[in-house]
């Protein structure tokens, strides 16, 4: 027997196979390689787009009408933002695998349906100029981000259905920030919408992280440096904030000193117990919204500290690196920073649909036999 009996009995047919071998590794090397892209709508600071880039994204297109959240992400993403509505958007100068946004979701969340200003009827109509520009670039997913009520709105389920029309397979669901390593408790409804393949959404990670955690290593004392800031409250509202204890709020206050405590709260001995709360050195924060440095808008005083958080222990409790940069006054950063999807949660997200799309690329790779033509134009 030859000892090359194991072999191809025909040089040309070993060469074939080999290059079969290798046109499935070149293919999945091409999915790696290839860095999918997303477009960002409704971008707000970027929160939602650093997790996607920390998944293997990159950003080439966004829209934003805050002029300071937009500089903001144009600082950090090295790309001009579309700055002005959506509505103003008549074409998008690129295509991308992706669109991911959150359109604006006050009239739908339980602080806005709580508004004296109950007329947020455009702002729940603007998810429809979201799926415009989805039908425009037409790609390959979409994900949308709201507050969980937007999910189940009849607004959220028309907007499923529309998705579906298109040809896009739908999920829904509602993450808790917490379960995915972000030191906050701050859920939020989620849509995705995918053309190449049933859209999945991340299990619960066991990733739990707390106050501590986030913001222990700060000084207690802030420094007025890289966004940790000192305010100067009245000698009063210190005296106030000494009355709650870790996990405590204003129900303490009242209780302890009612002789500081104000008349509003005085008159109303029932309510929300994140008022005038104290956060916990071993326990996540609770959500954290645009005016976190006051006390008096939710669990906002610093676990041990005479005071509210700084914006970098807010940015650090929204999982924000400090490297991120931000543009605009310390209000509209902190209004940026409130508003944002936590990037850890994001990239949670982000990672399920960049494993969809590298999948999808690999098996549309395999069976188009791309390489083997090659071999064929050679021969």
């Amino acid at each position: 027997m030859s000892p090359a009996g194991d072999l191809p009995s025909s040089p040309c047919g070993g060469v074939v196979t080999l290059v079969r071998v290798l046109s499935g590794v070149f293919a999945i090397m091409a999915s790696i390689v290839r860095r999918p892209t997303f477009i960002d709508i409704f971008s707000g600071a970027g929160g939602l787009a650093l997790g996607f880039q920390k998944a293997g994204f990159g950003s080439v297109w966004a829209v934003e009408i805050d002029e300071d959240a937009a500089a903001t992400y144009a600082a950090n993403f090295g790309h001009d933002v579309f700055t002005g509505p959506i509505e103003s958007v008549e074409e998008v100068p690129v295509q991308a695998d992706v669109i991911v946004g959150g359109p604006p979701c006050q009239g739908f969340s339980p602080l806005g349906k709580m508004s004296p200003r109950d007329a947020h009827e455009d702002m729940n109509q603007l998810w429809r100029q979201y799926l415009r520009i989805v039908e425009l670039v037409q790609p390959k997913v979409f994900v949308v981000e709201n507050v969980p009520e937007f999910v189940k709105s009849a607004e959220g389920l028309r907007m499923m259905e529309l998705g579906r029309n298109w040809g896009y397979d739908i999920d829904a669901d509602v993450l808790n920030a917490y379960h995915y390593g972000v030191p906050q408790k701050r859920r939020r409804g989620f849509i995705i919408g995918s053309r190449i393949g049933h859209p999945s959404f991340p299990k619960d990670r066991d990733l739990s992280r707390t106050v501590r955690d986030a913001i222990g290593d700060l000084p207690q004392n802030p420094t007025d440096e890289d966004w940790h800031l000192s305010r100067s409250p009245r000698s009063i509202s210190v005296e106030r904030y000494r009355q709650i204890p870790a996990g405590g709020n204003r129900f303490d206050l009242m209780r302890r000193r009612p002789d500081i405590t104000p008349n509003c709260w005085l008159n109303k001995p029932t309510g929300s117990t994140d008022v005038f709360g104290r956060l916990e050195w071993d326990a996540p924060a609770l959500t954290i919204r645009t005016e976190f440095f006051k006390p008096e808008k939710g669990r906002y005083l610093h676990p041990e500290a005479h005071r509210p958080i700084t914006h970098r222990e807010a940015m650090r409790l929204q999982t924000f690196p400090d490297d991120f940069m931000w543009e605009g006054s310390k209000i509209s950063v902190a209004r940026q920073v409130g508003n944002a999807v936590p990037p850890v949660l994001a990239q949670a997200i982000a990672d399920e649909v960049f494993n969809l799309i590298e999948s999808s690329s690999v098996e549309a790779e395999t069976l188009s036999g791309g390489v083997d033509s090659v071999v064929t134009d050679r021969a």
